[in-house]
């Protein structure tokens, strides 16, 4: 059943407000409301360790979900996802070639170098694809780039100089907002800020787009800006998420099916709902994985793994029974 766009919205909005409540208290330790006073020596953990974790947690989750709704609606493929780009991967590449090298130990080198990561991986995917502005082009492109420097990852972990820098790099992969501070926020937030812009402008040409390539270029739609700002968008947001929690997958993929059966099918009215939804679910997650009783904390990506596998295919299974 459709929502109308406004109370679809409000209705996130209401759930993102409980999920930073949640988020706030949750823990190995949960907090009491009598501890949110400035007097009380535990308001240092709420404001030092958990309100920048949760800040980060939707900024991640609102840029994933985001990239994966623009995503889908260019390449018109509800199975689209940000890591198809290889600029996940390859921010992914810049991050563990610096803990590779010993430059992690620096707060802004790690961010440095993934974010070269990904953008080198965004020029070169605007290269490859040329200025036809192919969509078919563009996706093998992305899928080319994403198994290279997926390779050159697994080739730096086995050549690492150390078992320590090994360790230190595959758990960093396993995605995580584990220790995060407001200087982790400070980095991100323009970042993804700028992503949000250019993905944004989107909006229209994604809409005339669903009606075909041709018909698209014959409402005014340039392809090659479409191409750039698609590019640009997904890079800064996705980016910015690997800079900030390592790989967290399916956010991207499963957002965008979860709100379209309430957002409609027009691509422009599913990115707000998806940036929103995102942000809700990966700030549910992060609460779910910092209070299950382990005795270490769940990697946030192993989480996000096993919900999405199981989600994507019960997906395939519906798509081949409607196929059928």
């Amino acid at each position: 059943m459709r929502a109308h766009p406004f109370r679809l919205n409000l209705a996130l909005l209401l759930g993102l407000l409980l999920a930073i409540g949640l988020s706030l208290v949750a823990g190995k330790v949960w907090l009491p409301w009598d501890a949110w006073s400035a007097s009380d020596p535990r308001w240092l953990i709420i404001v030092e360790l958990r309100l920048p974790r949760t800040m980060l947690a939707l900024l991640v989750g609102a840029a994933l979900g985001l990239a994966g709704a623009a995503m889908q609606g260019y390449l018109r493929n509800p199975l689209a996802d940000p890591g198809l780009f290889g600029i996940s991967s390859g921010a992914a590449l810049g991050a563990v070639l610096s803990l590779f090298f010993g430059y992690a130990a620096s707060a802004f080198l790690l961010p440095l170098f993934a974010l070269t990561g990904a953008a080198v991986s965004m020029t070169l995917l605007a290269l490859l694809a040329g200025r036809s502005g192919s969509l078919i082009l563009f996706a093998l492109a992305g899928m080319m780039l994403s198994s290279v420097t997926g390779s050159m990852t697994a080739l730096a972990i086995s050549l690492a100089p150390t078992p320590f820098a090994a360790s230190e790099i595959v758990t960093w992969l396993m995605g995580a907002l584990t220790d995060r501070s407001w200087q982790d926020v400070r980095i991100a937030l323009p970042i993804i800020g700028l992503g949000v812009v250019s993905l944004a402008l989107t909006a229209r040409s994604l809409d005339a787009l669903t009606l075909g390539e041709q018909a698209a270029r014959s409402m005014g739609v340039d392809p090659r800006r479409l191409q750039l700002l698609i590019v640009l968008g997904v890079g800064l947001c996705v980016g910015a998420a690997v800079i900030s929690a390592g790989i967290i997958g399916f956010v991207g993929l499963m957002v965008p099916h979860i709100v379209r059966p309430l957002a409609g099918g027009r691509p422009s009215a599913l990115l707000l709902p998806s940036a929103l939804g995102g942000a809700l679910l990966l700030l549910l997650a992060d609460s779910l994985v910092r209070a299950a009783p382990t005795v270490s904390e769940l990697r946030l990506g192993i989480a996000m793994s096993m919900l999405g596998g199981p989600f994507f295919l019960a997906l395939l299974i519906h798509m081949r029974r409607s196929l059928a």
